[in-house]
Parts: C-alpha cells; sequence; structure tokens
C-alpha cells in the first residue's frame, strides 16, 4: 500500500511521515516551553502569548491557504518585470503542496494544540484566582470555549481573506523573503530552477 511501481516507497508517504516527525518534534519542543511560559507570568500576559500562538497558527494558515488558490501566471508577469517579490512568490506558488503541508498541516496544527494546551493552564490559573469564590467552575470551560471558538473564528476569516487576496498575501511574504534574502543571504523558499530541472529530466524519462 505504501509503495508504488516497481517497489520503490510512495514519496507522499515519505512526505507524510518526515512531516509527522517534523510536527512532532516541534510540538514537543515548544508545547512545554509555552506552557511553563503561562504558568510562570501574570493573566494578562499569559493571556496575550495564547492570543499570539493563534494569530501565527491563522497567519500561516493564511499562507497555505493563499499558496494553493493562487495561478503561476500572474508571477511569470511579475517576475519579467523584475517585481520585487515576484521570484519568491512564484517559487512558493509552484511549490503550493509543500507550502501547504507545512504551513498547515505543520504550523496550523501545532499552533491549534498550542493554543488548547496554553488556553487550559490560564484556565487553571484563572481557577486559582477565584477558588472558593464559586465562579471558577464557570469560567474554566468557558475560557477553553472562547480560546477554541476564536482559533476556528480566526482561521474561517483567514482563509476566506487567502482565496480572496491570495496574490497580495504571497506577494507581501515574496518580498519578506527576498528582503531576508538580500540581508543574510540566506534562501527561505525553494528555487524555482530546480523544478525545471527535474521536469525536464522527467519529460526525458518519458521519451525514452
Amino acid at each position: 500500500m505504501a509503495k508504488g511501481q516497481g517497489g520503490r516507497f510512495d514519496p507522499a508517504w515519505k512526505r507524510g511521515l518526515a512531516l509527522g516527525g517534523l510536527t512532532f518534534a516541534i510540538a514537543l519542543a515548544t508545547s512545554p516551553l509555552s506552557e511553563s511560559a503561562v504558568r510562570a507570568l501574570s493573566l494578562p500576559l499569559a493571556a496575550a502569548i495564547v492570543v499570539v500562538i493563534i494569530a501565527v497558527g491563522v497567519l500561516f494558515d493564511i499562507i497555505g491557504v493563499a499558496a494553493t488558490a493562487a495561478d503561476e501566471a500572474p508571477f511569470h508577469a511579475m517576475a519579467a518585470k523584475r517585481r520585487r517579490g515576484a521570484r519568491a512568490a512564484l517559487a512558493l506558488v509552484r511549490h503550493a503542496d509543500r507550502v501547504s503541508a507545512f504551513s498547515n498541516d505543520v504550523i496550523g496544527d501545532i499552533a491549534g494544540t498550542l493554543s488548547g494546551a496554553a488556553g487550559a493552564a490560564v484556565a487553571l490559573r484563572l481557577g486559582h484566582w477565584l477558588a472558593g469564590s464559586g465562579e471558577e467552575r464557570v469560567l474554566a470551560p468557558v475560557v477553553l470555549a472562547l480560546v477554541a471558538g476564536l482559533m476556528v473564528g480566526a482561521k474561517a476569516a483567514g482563509k476566506g481573506f487567502a482565496l480572496r487576496e491570495h496574490r497580495r498575501v504571497l506577494l507581501a511574504l515574496g518580498i519578506l523573503l527576498e528582503t531576508i534574502e538580500q540581508w543574510t543571504r540566506l534562501r527561505l523558499y525553494p528555487s524555482t530552477r530546480r523544478r525545471r530541472r527535474n521536469r525536464r529530466r522527467a519529460r526525458a524519462k518519458v521519451r525514452e
């Protein structure tokens, strides 16, 4: 089932296992840090951390949806005119499957898990703060429901925005990535040339 033609391991399974391992490693590293930070900080700062985690998840969800919804043609035209950010945006669209998998499946899911855990820690602190008043039994579930509702609602709004404004989103992200590359010599987006070479090799094999 996991093997494709010729008995080789299906690349989709390889990618899925790799993303699963990456998600596990990132979640394992960040979850204790976020929970300990929420417990150590004051209640307003802890709530702010929860909001930041939700915002990160929504932001990456927007990126993944925008990359999937966009077409290459407009960015080809922009890149031909040497418009800033178009080259990186084109690379993101060309590798939309990888961008979406990393943004939505890895970062988005981790942010959802962390926001739930951090929200539970905030609810627990509220319970200790209101201990004996009788309100802790009501507020703790309300806080958890509020975090879940905020996460789902913000993601839904973000997806709608990404579908409408995917060109602007990717161009802005492309400008940011190219600026980082210019200042640090570190490329954070895939190369478009490498993809073309792979396509040429695949076509040559088919002709043979």
